[in-house]
């Protein structure tokens, strides 16, 4: 493995020289001379190892250049008269790449792949998502011939939990004749990746640069002043963790930030020290605050005295937080423009423009106003003027024509890429953005902001992560334009330096694959390479790698235990006979007492559940607890296996679920009412009126219905348990080591014995889990297709692929089986192009948790009936992947159904988004992922023409407008 970490020495320059000059002449010398720039070290070994035929992966910094080996690779393909693919993780990143590549070589040897978009494809350099060479890969297109180079750009996104699978694929299934150069952030475990490459690809080299070009700075903004995070001159590179002289491993922030404070002890970094005493004296504060005495008028005094001080930097005490409005203009004065500020929500992003606007601050000269607004206006004289307004149009230009704009995945694709146009031109100065523009777009700034040091994932808050606070503040400074770039972290109550300070010195993170075999990907690899060999082939993933690597670790840990669990059972022999039976019958009894006290708790979280589900649409209950305590109307039933989580109508109108956390006892309606059919619950006035009728029931008193029982069965509990833990204790007393008198000696060396035996096969089950981990999964995917038909034994008992796997191989996405066998059941048969374009809405769309609610009613009844067919078979569908032990299919999600269906009837889009909590930009990019599977199941082989044409129809139906427009500029 090549690492580079700095400048070279004289010998090393001499060297490298003399390799210059012998290289003149090969296909590297040709190269180098289009460019007007010197590459640096690692660029010029990672183009070698091409040249010579090897495959690279180059693992470096964001914006040290790593896409210039990706070029080199595209440079060699063209002289070799081959052709040159280069897969990036999104679309966004895709179409830049095409641009920057069309410009370069021309738009006639270019050509871009995307789901939606198919420009010049047999060109001999073709941009695409990872996934559409995949999709090449198992359909063995022609598109493939005389393929010799593949460049993956953010390779590192194979750990993504979602998406990463699918780089693995490409990387396993590509001819082994194929040159594939990886491109990856610096990860921590680039030398484990690399050897898995060169295990499935062949000759691979490994070259990794912990060098930035660009001197990166860290600060933190205290109030409006910037303070540097590190006391002296610390720049990225010389804040690299110290390893432990015997281990290698890194040293832990708290031990270098505790060690010897002379400069030829300090170890690795030292925190500037007026923020450290800012932190101490600010929680010394908030506890005299929370807990002191004096009250109001102290508190005036002391900030009295607070606002007569001087500001000096980052001078102790409380911190009034800047305004967004307040940061830009710090920036601005400290000349640390352009900036990218990062937040993590996407409103955010969009008050933070609003803010600055209304502050009115302006960043932008008058010339650069006329190209700005020109360049706007460009952009959207294309989309039709009725759109401009739910677009947010105006909104958007008065703030480019000022120097701000937002940047996240609910802004129309177009609005993205004239930002990101702008922002690299120096036209945007402030760009505030969500953490995927971190993912690839090239949009680098003179300074980082974040916001936050935690985010919301979907369930949580959590801390960002080292590996995230790289890619971050990895967009700082540009090289050629920028000597250094600045890293700001915003001073919040609560900040803890040293923390800051860690997640700054730890810039590498792991590589962990999230491999697993998939039914799209199973069913192709019987087809192609049959059961025995595709075993192999998945065994070869970097997933099974990982876990091969792993259990040698692990088999080293069971026999040192091994070895001490010899010693403790010598320490536990008692002369009055067997302790270890003795140790058993304790364990035994604290075991059985231990399951029945869960045994009573698991009964009354049943019997509450029973009372859930019992509850029907118009029952009347007192909920005890949670979000909406008090009376309620139940609006559904569920009655699920797992917990039910009936709907309900609180009596101030909110709608709500209800489960088993929100009960304190077994639950029973106080009275009953009647819902009208006519009732919506999207109706405010429908959920007022029902909300009153429930107030009067509840005030005359009416009982529930008749003959509803109530009885939870709430009798004698685990009568059996009780009388097994009397039988243990008489055993207990009866054992002749009973009466030792070193027994509770014996009994401790006993516990440790047990301790340390369940702890070993614990490791044990692990060793034994992890061997054939993905193989075993792929035959538990097997027995699921089998079960279902897509797979059938043949004569010589060999599986073979049916008529309907077949039609399976030719579906990608995340419900693959679903959507297959919702063909199957004929759940398209009956429909119209616009209720097909609906009905696929249903098989992509993933809501986000807190907007899901109750099942809408659909637009035609022929639409309900294929709905119910979709919901009847994923329920189908998740009991068998239970049962078989495999990832449960995502729900069939219902919130797009009626957009999808007025934007196919061709209804403006404001009238489309009118009532949803859509973006437009998510909803084009959701138009364009049912434009996706609509293609894909237009294009299966042996489709029922009809079906076929429906699909097509479909797609010309909802590929317009805005839609159409966004598809590549």
């Amino acid at each position: 493995m090549s690492s580079i970490s700095g400048p070279l020495s004289p010998s090393e320059s001499y060297r490298a020289s003399a390799e210059r000059t012998a290289e003149a002449g090969t296909y590297l010398g040709g190269f180098l001379r289009t460019l007007d720039f010197e590459l640096d070290e690692f660029q010029r070994l990672a183009c070698r190892s091409l040249q010579e035929g090897k495959g690279v992966l180059v693992a470096a910094p964001t914006g040290a250049g790593k896409t210039i080996v990706g070029e080199f690779a595209i440079y060699l393909a063209l002289e070799r008269h081959l052709k040159a693919f280069y897969t990036t993780p999104i679309k966004a990143l895709s179409n830049q790449k095409f641009t920057e590549l069309s410009e370069k070589y021309g738009a006639e040897n270019v050509g871009l792949l995307t789901g939606d978009t198919s420009i010049n494809g047999d060109a001999p350099v073709v941009v695409m998502t990872t996934e559409v060479l995949r999709n090449m890969l198992y359909a063995d297109s022609d598109t493939l011939d005389d393929l010799g180079f593949v460049v993956m750009d953010e390779v590192h996104y194979l750990a993504d939990r979602f998406r990463g699978a699918v780089w693995e694929e490409v990387i396993i299934h590509l001819p082994s004749e194929v040159q594939v150069a990886s491109l990856s952030a610096t990860v921590s475990n680039a030398e484990e990746f690399g050897a898995w490459l060169d295990t499935v690809r062949g000759d691979t080299d490994i070259i990794v640069s912990e060098h930035r070009p660009v001197p990166l700075w860290q600060h933190v903004m205290v109030g409006r002043d910037i303070v540097d995070l590190f006391a002296g001159e610390t720049t990225f590179d010389e804040i690299a963790p110290p390893a432990d002289a015997e281990t290698g491993a890194p040293i832990p922030v708290q031990e270098r930030l505790t060690a010897p404070t002379n400069d030829a002890d300090r170890q690795g970094f030292e925190v500037n020290p007026d923020l450290l005493k800012m932190a101490r004296t600010e929680g010394q504060q908030s506890f005299a605050g929370r807990f002191g005495h004096g009250g109001r008028s102290q508190r005036r005094q002391h900030r009295q005295r607070t606002e007569e001080r001087p500001r000096q930097g980052a001078q102790p005490g409380a911190v009034r937080k800047a305004s967004r409005p307040q940061v830009v203009a710090s920036l601005d004065r400290q000349d640390l423009l352009p900036a990218i500020t990062f937040i993590f929500s996407r409103a955010g992003c969009d008050a933070a423009v609003a803010q600055c606007v209304s502050s009115g601050l302006w960043l932008t000269t008058e010339k650069e106003q006329r190209i700005i607004a020109q360049r706007v206006d460009e952009a959207g004289q294309d989309i039709p003027s009725e759109d401009l307004d739910v677009l947010g149009f105006w909104t958007w230009r008065d703030g480019l024509l000022r120097g701000f704009a937002a940047h996240h995945a609910g802004m129309l694709p177009t609005f993205k890429e004239v930002v990101e146009k702008l922002f690299v031109e120096g036209l945007v100065k402030a760009v505030f953005a969500t953490e995927t523009l971190a993912l690839g777009v090239n949009m680098p700034a003179r300074s980082v902001v974040l916001e936050k040091l935690d985010k919301f994932n979907g369930e949580a808050h959590v801390d960002i992560t080292a590996g995230e606070y790289t890619q971050l503040t990895g967009r700082a400074g540009r090289r050629g334009i920028d000597v250094e770039g600045h890293a700001v972290v915003l001073w919040q109550p609560g900040t803890d330096p040293a923390a800051v300070a860690g997640l700054a010195s730890r810039r590498t993170y792991p590589l962990n694959s999230s491999f697993r075999p998939t039914y799209n990907m199973s069913i192709n690899l019987l087809a192609q390479f049959g059961r025995a060999r595709a075993r192999e082939i998945l065994e070869s993933s970097f997933a099974q790698f990982q876990a091969d690597r792993s259990v040698v670790g692990l088999a080293k840990q069971v026999r040192s235990r091994e070895e001490s669990l010899a010693g403790y059972a010598k320490s536990m022999t008692c002369h009055l006979g067997d302790f270890t039976e003795y140790a058993r019958l304790r364990r035994e009894l604290s075991d059985a007492e231990n399951v029945t006290s869960r045994s009573k708790s698991r009964a009354h979280k049943s019997l509450n559940e029973d009372s859930l589900a019992r509850l029907m649409p118009g029952d009347v209950v007192d909920v005890p607890g949670g979000r909406a305590p008090g009376p309620a109307i139940v609006l559904s039933s569920d009655h699920s296996g797992r917990e039910p989580r009936p709907a309900i109508l609180t009596l101030d109108n909110q709608l709500r679920r209800i489960g088993t956390e929100d009960l304190e006892g077994p639950i029973t309606p106080l009275t009953r009412i009647r819902i009208p059919k006519s009732f919506n619950a999207k109706v405010p006035k429908s959920r007022r009126d029902l909300a009153s009728s429930a107030r009067n029931a509840l005030r005359e008193n009416r009982p529930p219905a008749p003959g509803r029982s109530t009885d939870f069965g709430l009798g004698s509990v685990l009568p059996h348990q009780e009388k097994r833990i009397t039988e243990l204790r008489r055993a207990l007393r009866a054992h002749p080591c009973h009466g030792c008198s070193e027994r509770e000696d014996h009994a401790r060396w006993s516990e440790r014995w047990w301790k340390l035996r369940r702890e070993t096969d614990a490791l044990v089950r692990q060793i034994q889990g992890r061997t054939n981990t993905i193989a075993k999964t792929f035959d538990r995917v097997c027995d699921v297709l089998s079960a279902y038909g897509y797979l059938e034994a043949g004569a010589d008992g060999r599986l073979a692929i049916s008529s309907d796997g077949q039609r399976l191989r030719r579906i990608y996405g995340e419900k693959d089986l679903l959507i297959s066998q919702s063909l199957r059941l004929g759940a398209l048969n009956d429909l119209d192009a616009v209720e097909v374009a609906a009905l696929a809405s249903v098989l992509v769309y993933q809501a986000k948790r807190e907007d899901r609610g109750l099942r809408p009613r659909m637009p035609s009844v022929s639409l309900e009936s294929s709905v119910d067919v979709v919901i009847r078979e994923w329920s189908a569908l998740e009991d068998v992947e239970e049962a078989n032990k495999l990832p449960l299919t995502a729900e069939p999600e219902l919130g797009l159904v009626w957009p999808m269906y007025k934007w196919a009837k061709g209804r403006h889009l404001q009238e489309v988004l009118n009532g949803t909590e859509l973006a437009a930009g998510d909803f084009v990019r959701w138009v364009k992922q049912v434009i996706d599977l609509l293609d894909q199941l237009a294009k299966i082989p042996g489709l029922d023409p009809r079906l076929a044409r429906l699909c097509a129809e479909a797609i010309s139906l909802i590929r317009r407008g805005v839609v159409a427009y966004s598809s590549v500029l």
